[in-house]
């Protein structure tokens, strides 16, 4: 049984949503802030900003469906963890927390989510705020050879072995992880002190296959995005910002320049410390400029 790590502050519930039980940790108080996580990821991933930002917002942090402490309504591989699907989760938390409008920040995954939630739900939301932005500008980039062998995982992760293979041994974890988010993060001992957390947490039950989950759902999309034919959207018009980790394997910074075609009102800027996880590796600049952004909006 995976017991929450203890972060200050932060408290635990689980709300019924949209069917399912959504687990959800919170803290601060102010306007509010709905907080995304990516893969692999769950709620923690969050706990260094908490401190600099509960003073201001509240933190609404829940674990996406497949993640965390968050229902898993579908028992083995699944194809049901879909962007569209997840954004109706989150439609219906909103709704369960009486939140009218708030402002949505995202990573990875959850990137993607918001995306489809702000084209639903456009008057919901104050703004929007990513760190390293997956978005179809992005297209057959990332077939290019020499990115090929950073993307490995997407199809690996969608094989019907593959969670029974990582969750063979605590052993077999930990090598997985650690290979993940020391690669993907600029420094290589950037999550040694955590890793021991996010074993436990992708080894209890369920956890493994709901994430890799994902890759299951959203591979006709990503293909779609590969090819070239993914239909054609109206861009989203509402007030964006993007905080690009520099030194990203997986999501290049580079790929941030066909922003303006898919955002109205969109800045880019770059974390020249961070990889992947500029939430996590430059937790001082990314509230820093979460506050900026939102006070200004507000």
């Amino acid at each position: 049984m995976f017991t929450q790590p203890d972060v200050p502050g932060v408290t635990h519930s689980t709300i019924k949503a949209n069917g399912i039980d959504i687990h959800v940790a919170r803290a601060g108080a102010g306007k509010p802030l709905v907080l995304l996580h990516g893969w692999p990821e769950f709620w923690y991933v969050w706990h260094k900003v908490v401190p600099l930002l509960s003073g201001k917002y509240e933190l609404i942090m829940p674990d996406l469906r497949g993640f965390g402490a968050t229902e898993k309504p579908y028992k083995g591989k699944s194809d049901q963890n879909t962007a569209q699907i997840m954004s109706d989760d989150l439609a219906a938390l909103a709704d369960a927390l009486g939140l009218q409008q708030f402002g949505l920040v995202s990573h990875d995954v959850g990137s993607l989510v918001a995306q489809v939630f702000a084209r639903n739900h456009p008057e919901r939301l104050t703004g929007l705020f990513f760190f390293n932005c997956v978005y179809p500008g992005i297209g057959s980039r990332w077939l290019v050879p020499e990115h090929l062998s950073e993307i490995w995982y997407q199809s690996f992760q969608q094989k019907d072995w593959a969670a029974e293979l990582i969750g063979s041994s605590r052993v077999a974890a930990r090598i997985y992880f650690k290979n993940m988010l020391a690669h993907w993060a600029h420094d290589d001992d950037a999550f040694t002190d955590d890793l021991e957390i996010w074993v436990d947490n992708f080894l209890s039950d369920g956890n493994l296959q709901g994430g890799f989950n994902w890759y299951v759902s959203a591979n006709a999309a990503r293909m779609q995005m590969m090819h070239g034919t993914a239909p054609k959207l109206p861009p989203i018009e509402t007030p964006t910002f993007i905080l690009w980790g520099r030194h990203d394997p997986v999501i290049k910074a580079d790929w941030a320049d066909k922003i303006d075609e898919h955002f109205t009102q969109a800045t880019v800027e770059i974390a020249e410390d961070a990889g992947h996880f500029v939430h996590y590796e430059s937790p001082d600049l990314a509230a820093q400029k979460m506050t900026t952004f939102f006070e200004r909006l507000n």
